[in-house]
């Protein structure tokens, strides 16, 4: 995968840009503040979680080439989601939010 189809991917998956990149935020927070978010750089792109304390750490990440596509849709192989406890929870929250911002 490169960078425009990861982020179509994210986008398409209840991610949305801050900050310049696709990220997630915490659920029901009044605050708009990213705590899971994908850095694609030129030619690696790193999952990283915010720490309590405001740091950022990198959990995973990969050059594009070995960044692979999960055929149904889920999260792309190769960049340690996994390592993200209830990411996809996370996704489907944020998938909702968006729609529900959408009807009021």
């Amino acid at each position: 995968m490169d960078k425009n189809e990861i982020t179509a991917w994210a986008l398409a998956n209840g991610w949305e840009v801050m900050g310049g990149h696709p990220s997630l935020i915490k659920p029901g927070s009044p605050k708009k503040e990213a705590i899971v978010r994908l850095v694609c750089l030129a030619t690696v792109v790193n999952l990283e979680v915010k720490k309590p304390a405001g740091k950022w750490e990198k959990v995973g990440g990969a050059p594009y080439a070995k960044v692979i596509a999960d055929p149904e849709g889920g999260p792309p192989d190769g960049l340690n989601f996994a390592a993200v406890p209830s990411i996809s929870r996370l996704m489907q929250d944020n998938r909702d939010a968006r729609v529900f911002a959408k009807m009021r």
